[in-house]
């Protein structure tokens, strides 16, 4: 697996170079910036350690301290830079906005939230638990993201605008889904306190908030504002507050 990685990340890394090249050639001066952000590394996991060291940590030692916790965790890890480049991917996909993948790498904080959360995750698997508390807290003050640490969380995530949320210790995230601003996933007041499941390819709307021991099904859809609380099943619609399901599949809506 880690030889796969490998080759999928050096690609991606030559693409996201390739852009840095011409960005460089059409404006000399935000090539300077570029040339310090990419060009002078060596690989995508080096450039995206130093980025996560510059927003996290500033200037100086912190910025030292950040950027080699990550370094480790990409070193000791290779599927998280795999995973790094699937959401990268995902954003240039899913954001019209996006030319590319340079400009999401560079100035999506969403993005840079993901793979914060990725570096600590790998410090809480690893029993570094300050680390990784840390990393949280950082990436909350900074960034506006809040994710445990011991959440699980798939590949080819996109945080879109990325303010205000909120992903909590226990919650399982899978492959391909989307999360708008200001979304709450996390345990509820009832015992037993667990938290939610969200499959693969969901889509979560902003203001959402998604609490307790429940699993939102594939593909499923969770308009602004909903409070969800209970199931939904694969390809349903959840709107409102208490949620309420539209737009199910048949033997969904059967069921």
């Amino acid at each position: 697996m880690a030889q796969v990685a490998t080759l999928a990340s050096d690609a991606l890394w030559q693409a996201i170079r390739g852009e840095a090249q011409r960005a460089t050639i059409a404006d000399p001066v935000f090539g300077r910036a570029l040339a310090g952000a990419i060009l002078t590394h060596n690989d995508f996991a080096a450039a995206l350690a130093d980025l996560i060291g510059q927003r996290l940590g500033g200037a100086g030692a912190e910025r030292t301290r950040f950027t080699s916790f990550a370094s480790d965790a990409f070193r000791g890890e290779a599927d998280l830079i795999e995973a790094a480049g699937r959401d990268l991917q995902a954003v240039s996909r899913s954001d019209p906005a996006a030319a590319g993948l340079l400009q999401p790498l560079l100035h999506y904080k969403g993005y840079l939230a993901l793979q914060a959360w990725r570096v600590s995750n790998w410090l809480w698997r690893h029993d570094h638990r300050d680390a990784a508390l840390l990393f949280q807290n950082e990436a909350s003050n900074v960034l506006q993201v809040s994710i445990h640490p011991a959440a699980s969380i798939g590949s080819a995530v996109y945080l879109d605008h990325a303010t205000g949320i909120v992903i909590g210790a226990g919650a399982v995230i899978g492959d391909d889904v989307t999360i708008l601003q200001n979304v709450s996933i996390g345990r509820s007041s009832e015992l037993p306190a667990r938290s939610p499941r969200i499959g693969c390819g969901v889509y979560i709307g902003a203001g959402a908030s998604i609490l307790g021991d429940i699993s939102i099904g594939a593909h499923a859809k969770i308009g602004a504002g909903t409070l969800v609380t209970k199931d939904v099943p694969a390809g349903c619609t959840a709107v409102g507050n208490p949620a309420r399901l539209t737009n199910c599949p048949e033997p969904a809506s059967a069921a």
